[in-house]
């Protein structure tokens, strides 16, 4: 473990030390996780992006066009009051017709 003298405002430090004091936790545990979650945060983005590089579009489509023109299941159906999602399945994507790839 390494030691790091950290300058923080007033205001930041009062507020670190309220919101460690309500999780029943010290403000270097505070700062140590706060700094956690953003570079595993950072290195996600990071990670994403490349992965997005390395994507192409056709292949997507081709298994998209795979997929069964069937109704969803009940509990993955869009509410026809409001259209919003009923799960946390996320919706498909828009196939572009033959017309949108010209």
């Amino acid at each position: 473990m390494s030691t790091l003298s950290l300058r923080l405002s007033e205001s930041l430090h009062k507020n670190a030390r309220r919101v460690a004091q309500g999780d029943g936790i010290s403000v270097n545990q505070l700062i140590s996780t706060a700094l956690a979650e953003k570079l595993a945060a950072l290195e996600a983005e990071a990670y994403i992006s490349q992965r997005a590089k390395r994507g192409d579009m056709k292949k997507f489509y081709d298994v998209l066009a795979k997929v069964p023109n069937i109704k969803p299941e009940s509990f993955d159906r869009l509410s026809p009051a409001n259209k919003t999602v009923q799960s946390n399945a996320v919706p498909p994507p828009v196939v572009p017709s033959s017309d949108d790839t010209a």
